[in-house]
């Protein structure tokens, strides 16, 4: 095309070979999306035709091709010097006169007035850039709060030269493009004032993981370099996109970022720099760049352009910090992790060398890691805990879980297969050895060490680093078993990642993760705020809960958002969320807790589960709970989460939680609504036929039910070798209960970590007729693994005693 300009309203996705990418898609977005209300600044942008002859004008082409000619291509010795030269060859030119004419008559046409001049910002877009398989994004530069025609033409150069950055040579040479073929157009595009308000970036997808149920929105204030640049951590809003269809509440979660810099103008107009980046006052850092009206249409916008582009896309916006009003200023499509197909492996573990044992306990995982050892008393001492290290400590509870992300591994003294510490390490994908009896007095802090649990069940703490090897194995979507796997999964930052692994949903979803780590606040001490007699708490609680003019919408909002993130990453799969099933000393370490608790004995025997939940020491706490319930299913339109209830002692129990919950809205069978019972005690399963009567399904707590049956405490690690899945007793109470589902017509499942370590486990499971067995994330792909293994041998021994029963007749 022999024309030096085009406006944006003579662009379109098919002049990609004229403009490039970039400006191909603002002229689709400014003239397919404009009427749909999603605002783009107006502009223009220069041709491919006008870059050649800019060349050829000064006699650039052969001097330029001439001088990249000389480019080492083994080693590129020389990159940073014929770099150099090229673009200095180029600054030393002007924009020829009658290019010159046409951009500056373009440019007069943004302006306010005849006299008034706009700030516009001038971006480099090669004519191959952001093809879905030749990506040019990032390679070449763009310049902000460009004012006057004299700026706009010598920026206009710096566009041109910007074609021969160092990268931009290095990128174009590694993706086999001819340097000379490719051309540059340059976006002359209004100035958004940003600077004033916010910006930040889009992507239709979660851009960890690929999960495109929803849309990721970054931001920070001022311009938004910064946040394309990754120099500041923006805050981050997940959104999820079936809610926004639907007109539903769309926001999965709002995470405040600490924004410690400020891109905006320099106002010091005898200095050269026309941009800035300040630190950002204390009072901006702490406080949302956008609201949440804002998000959501943010969120509405980026639907509209990736159902436009029917592809994923990566979005820049604009806030006006005059106008008010929120921009889409670029967008092109996501190239990387759209790409990502449901393929995962499985990794073993294996030590090369052998060292000094200098403890051992039970192994959580099948991991090998080393590092330096931290022995740390209480969680209050989390900042001695750097980052991968290896934690050392008496015994866990849910205080600990903010530390525990911390580290590489877990090492406790005391504790089983089932206690916290290794829950905790299973969620996320840890090592830990629990129950080592001493590795406090054996480990001195400081040491490094080797933690390995690739030996079976007992967990090896060597002195030093040791070598290990390891040897993975891919599964994928394929490989899928009859019965259904499932996660067990407390943790909303895991889900999308997870969700990518090939599952079934999550059989049990457990609220105490939730309530622990991101609330962090007693319910009933919202409840009773005003009149909570611990000052120090009320403070907390005060500082965490600021936002709210109701204290107890803290508590439905964030568990909420947090059980609706884990339903939109696996939707349209089950998602089944237990209620919450603290025992009395944990719910006292929450903030506020001490004043409502009593203390118990045995609290893994006492206050907890359905009891709790019509107890007027902590019904309104249930009712918060439920009504966090409700709005991720009915207001939010996750109509994928089941609900459970755990330890239900009586099925009189069972019925009069059932109503509780029908009183906040919660109704067996309205809205596709399931109700499940955790079968944990032996009264579920002496008495299943009638749970079943009441309840749409169970969940076998296999850790819960083993300890009730053989008279054992879990957490206990004298006794702790007695803790059996596999013994007789609890085995007999979990096939009696499977049968009496089946009979009853209702779905069954299991949640537990034995199908995984032992594969007989699995078989058994399999054989009684399961319908789903649950897993630690770490334990998922090894489970999967055994239960095929099970189904194919169950398989083979129908088959033989087919052939028998043949041969019999």
């Amino acid at each position: 095309m022999n024309t030096y300009i085009l406006s944006f309203n003579q662009i379109n996705i098919n002049t990609i070979a004229t403009v490039g990418g970039k400006n191909a898609s603002l002229g689709e977005m400014f003239n397919g999306l404009s009427e749909k209300g999603i605002r783009i600044p107006n502009g223009f942008a220069t041709t491919a035709f006008a870059y050649k002859q800019f060349l050829k004008t000064h006699g650039l082409y052969e001097t330029v091709s001439e001088t990249l000619s000389t480019l080492d291509t083994k080693t590129f010795s020389n990159l940073a010097s014929v770099g150099e030269k090229i673009r200095n060859m180029i600054l030393a030119t002007n924009i020829q006169p009658d290019l010159a004419s046409e951009i500056c008559t373009a440019y007069k046409q943004l302006w306010l007035s005849p006299t008034m001049p706009v700030e516009v910002a001038v971006r480099s877009s090669a004519t191959a850039e952001d093809l879905p398989d030749a990506s040019f994004a990032g390679q070449h530069e763009s310049y902000l709060n460009i004012l006057g025609e004299e700026q706009l033409l010598q920026t206009c150069v710096r566009c041109y030269a910007s074609l021969f950055t160092d990268r931009a040579i290095k990128y174009r040479h590694d993706h086999g493009f001819d340097h000379m073929s490719v051309s540059l157009s340059i976006g002359i595009q209004r100035m958004v004032r940003s600077d004033m308000a916010s910006s930040g970036v889009c992507f239709t997808l979660d851009p960890d993981s690929g999960t495109d149920t929803v849309i990721l929105i970054t931001g920070a204030w001022g311009l938004g370099e910064n946040v394309v640049q990754g120099a500041v951590n923006p805050d981050e809003f997940y959104v999820y996109k079936k809610a926004l269809r639907e007109n539903k509440k769309p926001i999965l979660s709002k995470k405040l970022g600490t924004k410690a810099k400020t891109m905006m103008y320099n106002l010091d107009i005898s200095s050269s720099e026309r941009i800035v980046n300040v630190d950002t006052p204390a009072e901006k850092r702490t406080a949302f760049v956008l609201s949440e009206p804002e998000i959501i249409q943010l969120g509405k916008w980026a639907l509209l352009i990736e159902e436009h582009y029917k592809k994923p896309m990566d979005i820049e916006w604009a806030k006006d910090g005059i106008d008010g009003n929120i921009y889409i200023v670029q967008a092109r499509p996501e190239t990387v992790y759209s790409k990502h197909t449901q393929l995962v492996s499985i990794t073993e573990y294996h030590l090369k060398e052998k060292g000094k044992i200098i403890a051992r306990g039970n192994a959580i995982g099948n991991k090998i890691t080393s590092g330096k050892a931290r022995i740390i008393e209480s969680p209050k001492d989390s900042d001695l805990l750097q980052e991968g290290e290896i934690l050392v400590t008496d015994i866990t509870n849910p205080d600990w879980d903010p530390i525990l992300k911390k580290a590489s591994a877990i090492i406790t003294n005391k504790g089983g297969r089932t206690s916290h510490a290794a829950i905790v390490a299973r969620e996320m994908g840890a090592v830990a050895v629990v129950g080592t009896g001493d590795a406090t007095s054996c480990i001195k802090d400081g040491d490094i060490v080797t933690v390995c649990c690739s030996e079976g069940e007992n967990g090896l703490i060597y002195s030093g680093k040791l070598a290990w090897e390891e040897v993975t194995t891919t599964i994928t979507s394929e490989d899928k078993p009859h019965t259904k796997v499932m996660y067990i999964l407390g943790d909303p930052d895991q889900a999308f990642h997870l969700s990518r692994i090939p599952n079934d949903g999550v059989g049990l979803m457990r609220l105490e993760f939730i309530i622990s780590n991101s609330i962090q606040i007693h319910p009933m001490a919202l409840v009773k705020f005003d009149t909570l007699k611990d000052l120090d708490a009320k403070a907390e609680i005060e500082l965490l809960t600021a936002d709210y003019a109701d204290k107890k919408d803290y508590f439905t909002e964030n568990l909420s958002r947090a059980v609706a993130t884990i339903a939109a990453a696996f939707y349209p799969k089950d998602v089944i969320v237990r209620m919450s099933d603290f025992k009395t000393n944990e719910y006292a370490n929450l903030l506020g807790g001490k004043e409502f608790e009593p203390k118990e004995e045995n609290p893994m025997l006492g206050f907890r589960g359905a009891s709790r939940y019509y107890h007027k020491a902590y019904a309104e706490g249930f009712g918060l709970e439920c009504k966090a319930m409700k709005i991720v299913r009915d207001e939010m339109g996750l109509t994928n989460v089941k609900l459970m209830i755990p330890f239900c002692r009586t099925v009189a129990e069972g019925t009069k939680v059932l109503s509780i919950m029908k009183q906040y809205g919660l109704t067996q069978g309205e809205n596709g609504l399931e109700i499940y019972v955790m079968a944990e005690i032996p009264s579920n399963v002496i008495l299943a036929e009638d749970f079943a009567d009441i309840f749409d399904g169970f969940s076998i707590g296999s850790n819960d039910l083993t300890q009730l049956t053989l008279g054992i405490d879990r957490d206990s690690s004298i006794v702790n070798e007695l803790f059996d899945e596999n013994n007789e007793a609890p085995k007999k109470m979990i096939r009696q209960v499977i049968q009496a589902a089946r009979l009853a017509g209702r779905k069954i499942g299991l949640c537990g970590q034995a199908p995984s370590d032992f594969p007989l486990f699995a078989e058994f499971l399999v054989e009684q007729g399961i319908d789903s067995i649950s897993f630690n994330p770490d334990a998922l792909l090894k489970g999967t693994k055994n239960i095929l293994n099970a189904e194919k041998k169950i398989s083979i021994k129908e088959k033989q005693l087919l052939n028998m029963l043949e041969k019999i007749e």
